[in-house]
């Protein structure tokens, strides 16, 4: 691991993995504990939409049929269709905006349940990783946490894990046991995405754009604070996991795939140092790239 990146993470109080990698000369990259599997949080949705235009591309899929998602049946959670009160019917292709652009929860399941984990299996092998697996939505997250916590009200789950007098439940934060992948295989996937090897031009573009219209600036953008500078991303958060996967291009069209995982010492719902830490990271290894 580079000596400024460890720096890093150890000052933010962070166990970190990252790597980056230049889209136009893939044998350059920095490396910190790469190939560790962790859990992605909500970075699933991306390897999720990935695979959902895959079948669009295949036909499987029609992105522009409706789906009604009922509050009833909904996942929770703090953004998107999850806060809505009435009964809300979009377009598929919407639900896939929605889920990456403000990381809507309810959403994300919607599709997971229409793609299926064996089908996403599947496509993700056929596009190389070898280190990630989907295994659930956040749905069925939140309850795995409430079954360990043994609280029936998925908040107060929640609050254990941000509770630094508690002890974590045993195995949330273990990679075999959710939803998890390397850093290595999500700079793999953005790579492959942006070089339009996965997916036909309209849906690569479409992947691009939404990443592009994330609304959270406050991880991978905080290290890059230039209007010229473009960040295509996708966090993750759950306990006391901070992540996010992306692209970040410069001015000049320079591209780099990034992907940095953080595990922190405390389990608070908000940590900005840590936020700024995969920020500042990030932008260490676009210098070392450059």
């Amino acid at each position: 691991m580079n000596a400024r990146i460890r720096a890093v993470f150890e000052d933010a109080g962070v166990r970190g993995w990252l790597h980056a990698v230049a889209l136009d000369s893939p044998e350059s990259t920095v490396e910190a504990d790469a190939d560790g599997v962790v859990p992605m949080a909500s970075v699933y949705k991306l390897p999720l939409l990935v695979g959902f235009c895959r079948l669009v591309d295949l036909g499987e899929i029609d992105p522009r049929a409706a789906l009604t998602l009922d509050p009833s049946a909904r996942t929770a959670g703090p953004t998107g269709l999850s806060t809505f009160a009435d009964p809300v019917t979009l377009a598929l292709r919407d639900l896939a905006v929605s889920m990456m652009t403000v990381s809507d929860n309810a959403a994300a399941d919607a599709l997971l349940d229409l793609v299926g984990l064996r089908r996403l299996a599947e496509l993700l092998e056929s596009f190389g990783l070898r280190r990630t697996w989907v295994r659930r939505g956040t749905g069925a997250n939140l309850r795995d946490l409430q079954r360990r916590t043994g609280l029936d009200d998925p908040d107060a789950a929640l609050a254990v894990l941000a509770d630094n007098d508690q002890t974590d439940p045993t195995g949330v934060y273990e990679a075999a046991n959710g939803s998890a992948s390397s850093p290595r295989d999500m700079t793999l996937l953005l790579r492959r995405l942006w070089a339009g090897e996965l997916l036909s031009t309209e849906q690569t573009e479409f992947v691009k754009a939404t990443m592009h219209r994330q609304v959270f600036q406050h991880r991978l953008a905080s290290g890059f604070p230039h209007d010229g500078v473009r960040v295509a991303g996708k966090t993750g958060t759950f306990g006391a996991l901070r992540h996010e996967v992306g692209v970040v291009t410069l001015p000049g069209g320079d591209a780099f795939a990034i992907a940095v995982y953080t595990l922190a010492a405390r389990g608070d719902f908000r940590q900005p140092r840590v936020d700024t830490a995969i920020g500042e990271a990030a932008r260490i290894a676009v210098d070392l790239l450059r």
